[in-house]
């Protein structure tokens, strides 16, 4: 589960969390559904079903442009089971967010574990992750990118636990460089292969380029050999 911590922006500086969202109630609802715990032993089918719906509708057209109704006619689930789960569109969004955020980072940390393995560089892993993903026919861009760009507002905690998943992706990147000494030298390093992660989303769905992946792990090879 994503925990919410200070990101690193001056609009956050010398102001308390709670002190920044304290006028918005609706927050208070999807703080508790971040805090809860990890995993439940099993998701009841008919949750689980409405908010793969609402990933699939999130991710092909955008959040404010999916509604409510939109997703209950195409899951087929009532409204009375809709908030019996989520008290808020917000609450669903942030529950798809930390589904999708749980997938990548087990999805990344499989592969860089698989690559280290039989011995290949478990950094470049992630572009190999990337890859089949912009080939795909469900690639519609980054669903942390595209959260954040709908709920701009830095303290909105969509836009925070955005923040937060790629800030996530950045710590396993620098997990996988120990060959690397010293802390500071492994931080600058991850946030380089971090923004050339993010510049391949970008070009594969604003460019339409589907092998922005094996483009970007070519500059990742030759970052990591000039260090």
């Amino acid at each position: 589960m994503i925990k919410f911590k200070r990101v690193n922006n001056s609009v956050h500086s010398g102001r308390r969390l709670g002190e920044q969202i304290c006028s918005c109630q609706a927050f208070f609802c999807i703080l508790s559904l971040l805090l809860s715990s990890r995993k439940t032993p099993t998701m009841q089918p008919r949750k689980q079903h409405l908010m793969d719906t609402a990933y699939r509708l999130f991710n092909e057209y955008g959040y404010h442009a999916t509604g409510i109704d939109r997703i209950l006619a195409e899951s087929g689930v009532s409204k009375a089971t809709l908030y019996k789960h989520f008290r808020t569109k917000d609450e669903l969004v942030v529950a798809v967010l930390q589904q999708r955020h749980e997938q990548l980072i087990q999805a990344v940390g499989e592969a860089i574990e698989q690559a280290r393995t039989v011995g290949k560089s478990s950094t470049l892993a992630i572009f190999d992750v990337l890859d089949p993903w912009f080939h795909s026919d469900h690639f519609s861009g980054c669903n942390f990118i595209n959260a954040s760009a709908e709920y701009a507002e830095q303290t909105h905690a969509i836009y925070m636990l955005a923040a937060e998943h790629k800030a996530a992706i950045q710590d396993l990147i620098e997990n996988s460089l120990m060959e690397i000494s010293g802390r500071r030298q492994r931080q600058l390093m991850a946030e380089q292969l971090a923004l050339l992660v993010d510049g391949a989303i970008v070009r594969a769905h604003t460019r339409g380029d589907r092998d922005a992946a094996l483009l970007a792990k070519k500059m990742a090879k030759q970052l990591l050999s000039s260090r």
